[in-house]
């Protein structure tokens, strides 16, 4: 277990390849900002 196994971080990295273990990705990294709406202001 280490930088020749292909399931662990470590192989992932040696190998240059993504998987579930090292994801490219975070999911809250790829979701778009909201954009927030300006109050007007009152006279």
């Amino acid at each position: 277990m280490g930088r020749g196994d292909k399931k662990t971080k470590r192989g992932k990295i040696s190998k240059g390849s993504y998987g579930v273990s090292r994801p490219k990705r975070s999911a809250v990294a790829a979701a778009p900002p909201t954009k927030k709406k300006k109050a007007k202001a009152k006279k």
